[in-house]
This record gives structure tokens, sequence and C-alpha cells, in this order.
């Protein structure tokens, strides 16, 4: 990998539009060039140090090897890691990783015009498919094999990774994020409001915790019409769909027999216990189904569906944005619930301010970030300040 280094300051950078516009900068950066014969004095002192360490541990010297990755300990909880994340040991196993690459859009990103903290993002389709196998190829070999691993990308760019992704993993399913409401400085195009939010899994049953999305005034006000002696309660289902096949048997409830041809959703036994515990609805209207009844102070929302309307992006929310592509806490939230336990790891490979961390960190499981830029040590930590 190529490092471009100022001069006057001895900054490094690993794009070179960041090294350009770091020269064209109007004000002056500090001058540290009388600390250039220091440095080069300490890098060449850590040289040999590295050889001897080289020759002590080696029988073959002549193998490359790849440099660890530098360990910063952020709290009990939350570790981080500067370097390449292809070079984390694959000893390591976690339980959830959460991978937000660049997207291949063909743009840079910085926090603001006088700021320039972000990244470069252009490549060609060839690179980027390149890039995106290798790493989850490494990802792949870190996660359990009940483990979840969550891909997001933007709607735009998602053919790719698509591709890569169910190459490797047997199940793949989508999640839209509806990141924001609208887009009203478009004008020739549609207005993009949707990432993708790839869910990829070894097998077909990984761990899973359902959660629940919260309730809006349309869903309560239009399903939890009926009331009784306990309270207002909405309908659920009981019977199976016509193109499906349910448990098959019949129930008399008031003295009228139900055995629904397409069967039922739920065993006898369930539907015996709703019946004597008054949970049944049985409509006045000749030839109607039973419903079970669902009970509004008892409802903690809708189950959690591939469609997130409900969480915004950091730009239309209060949070306070500490990298140009950071997400929302919320949303990491969201997806560490899903799919861990508490104490169970989460890993992030390209963590940028590590939102992925104070998430985790939140919800007491334990946490993995790696960069490649060493501006994240400072973001970082500033979460947990």
């Amino acid at each position: 990998m190529t490092v471009y280094t100022c001069e006057r300051c001895l900054k490094e950078f690993t794009q070179k539009s960041h090294y350009t516009t770091h020269q064209k900068r109007k004000t002056p950066c500090q001058d540290n060039s009388n600390k250039i014969s220091t440095a080069i004095e300490n890098i060449t002192t850590e040289k040999k140090e590295i050889n001897e360490v080289v020759k002590e541990t080696s029988t073959q010297p002549d193998i490359e090897k790849s440099a660890p990755n530098v360990h910063h300990q952020i709290n009990d909880k939350v570790d981080l890691f500067i370097g390449d994340a292809l070079n984390m040991d694959t000893a390591t196993k976690v339980n959830m990783i959460y991978f937000d690459p660049p997207f291949n859009s063909d743009r840079n990103y910085t926090m603001s015009h006088d700021n320039e903290l972000g990244f470069a993002d252009k490549w060609t389709d060839a690179t980027y498919e390149e890039f995106i196998t290798k790493v989850i190829n490494k990802l792949y070999e870190l996660l359990v094999d009940d483990g979840t691993l969550y891909f997001h990308i933007s709607s735009s760019c998602m053919f790719i990774p698509e591709k890569v992704l169910r190459t490797k993993f047997p199940y793949v399913e989508p999640i839209f994020w509806k990141k924001c409401r609208s887009k009203n400085n478009v004008k020739h195009k549609l207005g993009s409001t949707i990432d993708i939010i790839f869910k990829c899994n070894k097998i077909s049953k990984p761990k899973f915790n359902l959660v629940y999305q919260e309730k809006d005034p349309t869903y309560l006000k239009n399903s939890f019409k009926n009331k009784d002696d306990v309270g207002n309660f909405a309908l659920g289902h009981l019977v199976t769909e016509n193109t499906k096949k349910g448990y098959m048997y019949s129930v008399t409830v008031e003295g009228v027999t139900y055995n629904p041809a397409a069967g039922w959703r739920i065993k006898q036994t369930e539907l015996d216990k709703l019946i004597a515990d008054n949970r049944i609805y049985s409509p006045k209207k000749k030839g109607a189904k039973l419903y079970k009844k669902i009970y509004l102070k008892e409802n903690p929302g809708k189950p959690c569906t591939d469609l997130w309307d409900d969480i915004h992006s950091i730009s239309q929310g209060s949070e306070g944005r500490k990298y140009p592509t950071a997400k929302p806490l919320k949303l990491l939230e969201r997806l560490i619930e899903i799919s861990t336990n508490e104490n169970d790891v989460v890993y992030d490979p390209m963590c940028g301010s590590g939102t992925t961390g104070q998430a985790a960190y939140n919800l007491h499981r334990r946490c993995i970030l790696n960069d490649i830029n060493t501006d994240t040590i400072s973001i970082v930590k500033s979460r947990f300040e």
C-alpha cells in the first residue's frame, strides 16, 4: 500500500487525494521537519529490533510476514485494533459481524469542507469485487456456525456484494432500511432513501431473538378496535392460509364446530388453552373464522419485519456525527439484539467512529473493533469518555 507523507508536518496519508488536499490547505500545517532525522533514527532502531525478533522466532526468515494490528483496549468490553482487517487472527471466533465497507460510490467522503477526516471510495468494479471477496472470505472464518454477518450497502451498489455473499453463504436475506423520509434536493432522478443490510448465515436456524418495532398510531387505531372486560384487543389469525396446510383437527366453541380445510396455525393443545382462558374471539357472522385475542396492554409492538422505516439516519436525527458515513446507534443496537445474547462477541472490521462498539457496550456484549485509519483511536475513545 502506497503511503504519502507531508515533508513539513510528517503526517501520512493512504489516499493520494487526501494528501493533495492537505498540501493545498490555506493554513500551513505544523512544521515538524526538524524531527525527520529523529524519526528516521527511530525507524532504523525499530527495524533492527524487528529483525532480531524474526531471527529468534522464525526458522524461515525469508517468508513474508504481515505485521500484526496494533491493540488498544478501550474498556473492559471493547477492544480496538488498528491495521488491515485481513490480519485478524482466525483463531478468534465471534457471534456477530457488522461489515459497513466502502460502497463503491465513486466519491470522496469527508466530515466537512474544512475537515479532511474520511476516505476515498473510488474503484473499478473488478477491484471492488476482489476487495469484498477477500474480506468476506476472512470474516466467514471468524464467524461461529450459528452466528450472523450483517453487510451494509446502498441499494444502488448492492449487486456486486450480493453476488459475493451468495457465493459464500447459503442463507442471505435483505433487510430494507428506509434511512430518510424524502429527498427534496433531487430533480432528475428518483430519490435514494433505502440502504440494504444483508443478513448472512451459515445455517438455516442461527441464533435469533425476536425484537419489536414501536407501535405506530395508525396501527393502534385500526388494530385494537375490539374491547371486553380485560381491555382493548386486536384479532390474531388462527386458521392457516389456503396456500399452506396446517394442523388438522376440529374444535367446538359456543356450540359451533370449526374444522378449516387448510388446518390451524397452532397445535390443538395450544388452542384448547386459549379457549379455556377466554382468549378466543368468535364472530357472529355465519361461516366466519375463529381468532385469538391480542390485548393492547400485553402487546410490546409489532414483531420486527424486513422493512425498517422507524430508524432515521444521523442527518435527520439528534445524534452527533463522528465520522462521514457513521450509522445511527439505534440501528446497530437492533442488529445486535436480534443476533446475540449478553456477553457474546461482536466484531466490526471497518469500524469508523466505533458506533458498533458503543451499541455492544450498551447491551452488555463484548466487542472487537478494527480500522486501518489511526484517526479512529481518538474518535472511538471519545464515545466512552
